[in-house]
């Protein structure tokens, strides 16, 4: 295979997985890992990928801190049936955690309003799309108020999580890699979601298909302490894969 039979295979793989590997990429080509990491160096000296440890992807994988107002004006259908999916695995009188980020919200709206339920938040846009519906309890964390995601922060809210039982968490996320694991843009709210992590028996990220191959600054947990993951149908299968072999059910929806 020439070189430039190489550079076709690559981006005809990328374009289609979103994500190329090193070490897979060696194999399936049949050659070093140094020849791979000479053509993806110079791929990217083209504008045509990023190389990061290991692999590449389209594009910069770093994602920054933006208000919630804007974030919750993009791929809103595809949230709304990540939303709706994910109250579908709700049973009468759990007691839950929702995280912060405008899916989870989107997720707090599609409740049904008959459901029993005592639900335990950080984000004060949950508590207001809850705040009405007679059937929820609604626990308020307190601490410091982190006005672009409209949630709190902090030693106080990672303390009150402490005291309570909460079978599943509901959490959004800024980014999914499939090496570095969960991410948001603030290391404080990283640190507070690693911690609802630990205080449930289960994980359930809703996040749509713009979120993988992204990294945030705050690593909040590996990608395998998480049971499960709601998407969209715009997630390739190469990640659909690879998370399965991980042993992370997934639902596109």
């Amino acid at each position: 295979m020439t070189i430039a039979e190489r550079h076709k295979y690559i981006l005809d793989n990328l374009h289609r997985a979103g994500y190329v590997s090193v070490a897979e990429l060696s194999k399936e080509l049949n050659v070093t890992m140094v020849t791979v990491r000479k053509d993806l160096r110079i791929l990217e000296g083209k504008g045509l990928l990023y190389r990061t440890h290991g692999s590449a992807t389209p594009a910069a994988p770093y994602v920054n801190d933006r208000p919630v107002d804007e974030k919750k004006l993009v791929h809103v259908d595809q949230k709304t049936r990540i939303a709706q999916k994910a109250a579908s695995f709700l049973q009468d009188s759990d007691a839950i955690i929702i995280g912060s980020g405008t899916t989870v919200v989107a997720f707090a709206h599609a409740i049904p309003k008959d459901l029993p339920l005592t639900v335990l938040t950080g984000a004060m846009n949950v508590t207001m799309a809850l705040i009405a519906n007679p059937n929820v309890e609604l626990v308020q964390l307190g601490g410091v108020v982190r006005k672009s995601s409209s949630s709190v922060v902090g030693h106080y809210a990672e303390e009150m999580i402490r005291h309570f039982a909460c079978s599943t968490l509901y959490l959004s996320v800024d980014g999914i890699d499939l090496g570095f694991g969960l991410t948001t843009t603030n290391m404080m709210e990283a640190h507070l979601n690693m911690q609802m992590i630990r205080s449930v028996q289960k994980t359930i990220v809703l996040a749509d298909s713009s979120k993988f191959g992204k990294k945030g600054f705050g690593k909040i947990a590996a990608i395998e302490d998480v049971d499960t993951i709601i998407s969209d149908t715009g997630l390739s299968q190469h990640y659909i894969e690879k998370m399965e072999e991980k042993g992370i059910e997934v639902i596109v929806v």
